[in-house]
């Protein structure tokens, strides 16, 4: 008799259970369709967010003014070697694909060999950062970094890697720009260890020339 009692309640208690887990099905449903409803934009919205991101904004502007040819002269160096490098080059930068981006083209003598070079540099209106690439003729891999710029120092602070060619791996690396004025500009490159000891390892000072 304990045992049929006992049945009866188990029994019982599942079928509670069961309506209860019913019950709150059509409430979970309707709250995940609430959900998707709300997160999911309208074409009118997804339309504008497209533009915004193709148009050039105040960003790509500061970039147009560094068109034109300028004079740089590059300055390097290396832990192992305490005495500097020196070399000249000209660049020349342009904005392209309807002023969405600038392109520098660099050439020049870099320990006498012809030196060549190409930068881009965009302004991610989605991310609102400035990402950079560099490729040259001393290589075969492209470096990749991003930053932003702060208006009261005049300068653009851009971080990424590069893989160093000796050690075959992936080093961290930071780029300073210094807008020193519309004709004179300074870039800073620094190597950045696993530690976050920075070394400064080049520099290009450069003055416009037209």
């Amino acid at each position: 008799m304990k045992n049929l009692s006992l049945s009866l309640l188990i029994i019982g208690l599942t079928f509670v259970s069961c309506k209860k887990e019913e019950a709150q099905k059509p409430e979970e449903t309707t709250t995940k369709e609430e959900v998707t409803t709300e997160t999911k934009p309208d074409s009118a919205t997804v339309a504008k967010a497209w533009a915004d991101y193709a148009t050039p904004s105040k960003a790509h502007e500061m970039l147009a003014k560094d068109s034109g040819t300028w004079d740089a002269e590059l300055t390097f160096w290396s832990p192992d070697n305490p005495q500097e490098m020196k070399s000249t080059a000209t660049v020349t930068y342009k904005m392209i694909m309807g002023g969405r981006y600038q392109e520098g083209t660099y050439s020049g003598d870099m320990f006498g060999m012809p030196f060549e070079g190409k930068g881009t540099v965009a302004f991610d209106n989605a991310t609102q950062e400035f990402v950079s690439t560099w490729i040259d003729n001393m290589g075969t891999g492209m470096m990749v970094t991003r930053g932003k710029y702060d208006e009261a120092t005049k300068t653009s602070t851009f971080h990424g890697e590069m893989v160093d060619p000796v050690t075959k791996k992936a080093k961290k690396v930071k780029e300073v720009i210094t807008y020193i004025d519309d004709n004179n500009q300074k870039m800073e490159m620094f190597d950045v260890a696993e530690d976050g000891k920075e070394f400064k390892s080049m520099q290009v000072v450069s003055k416009r020339k037209m």
